[in-house]
């Protein structure tokens, strides 16, 4: 009886924890250290369930994201960037933290340090 509620009890807290998810849906603002720059990034995540879709604005254009996925206060997306020719796969990793994510991207030849977006109001 007693293993029973326990189990009874961590199901019904995970199920609350996906209940409180943060929808991370609209845009996020911040900036990426590159060597000695600060590159100006905007993110416009779109999610559903699990399922992140968007694209990220820079000095660039706009890219789309692939991969993207939301568990609990984790995020994670790709994105790929032409790189003189020849295309480049950066994965990006972050936790959501209320109207803040704290975000890594990276690829074989490179890694960020952690980056701070906002939620634009």
């Amino acid at each position: 009886m007693t293993r029973r509620l326990f189990y009874i009890t961590i199901a019904c807290a995970v199920f609350a924890g996906m209940l409180v998810a943060a929808d991370v849906s609209g845009t996020w603002t911040g900036s990426m250290a590159f060597g000695d720059q600060q590159i100006a990034l905007s993110y416009t995540f779109k999610q559903d369930g699990a399922k992140l879709t968007g694209s990220v604005t820079g000095p660039g254009g706009e890219l789309p994201l692939a991969e993207g996925k939301v568990e609990g206060d984790k995020l994670s997306f790709s994105v790929t960037v032409d790189m003189n020719g020849a295309p480049s796969k950066f994965m990006s990793t972050g936790t959501i933290k209320g109207e803040e994510i704290e975000l890594v991207t990276k690829n074989d030849a490179f890694a960020s340090p952690p980056m701070t977006l906002k939620r634009s109001k």
